[in-house]
């Protein structure tokens, strides 16, 4: 699948990274450091810009280890682009560890994964079958 994409930033356009890669690494682009104290969100822009084919979505994601080594993640993940969204892509970051976490231009901070999607119609019943599961959930399929 072809997207149109605009870099204004001075990274290079996201790839990914080996054959077998679902997402692809976003990089801030920012004029200085950003500092994210412990607890704090902010919104670290990209400077991309890109035109998605109807029926498709950009999802943005944690990157793990930021994540793991760093308490850094992605708020409101995965964060979704829509086709019809054409601004910077912003990242929304937010630190959940206890040390103050720095933001460089440059930096990768979250991971884009392009998918396709279904649009439904709704249809309306009283009725709808029942499964083993039943309207147990929140771990209810596990023991542990």
């Amino acid at each position: 699948m072809k997207v149109k994409i605009i870099n204004k930033s001075n990274n290079p356009i996201p790839k990914y990274e080996t054959s077998l890669s679902a997402g692809m690494d976003l990089r801030a682009y920012l004029e200085g450091p950003i500092t994210l104290h412990p607890g704090e969100r902010k919104l670290i822009k990209t400077g991309l810009y890109i035109e998605l084919p109807e029926g498709c979505e950009a999802q943005v994601r944690p990157r793990s280890g930021l994540a793991f080594k760093n308490g850094i993640t992605v708020l409101n993940s995965p964060g979704t682009i829509d086709a019809d969204y054409r601004g910077d892509l912003g990242v929304i970051l937010i630190n959940h560890s206890n040390k103050n976490f720095i933001v460089k231009s440059g930096d990768r901070i979250a991971q884009l994964v392009i998918s396709k999607f279904e649009r439904v119609e709704w249809e309306s019943t009283e009725k709808i079958n029942s499964t083993m599961r039943g309207s147990s959930g929140f771990g209810s399929t596990g023991s542990n």
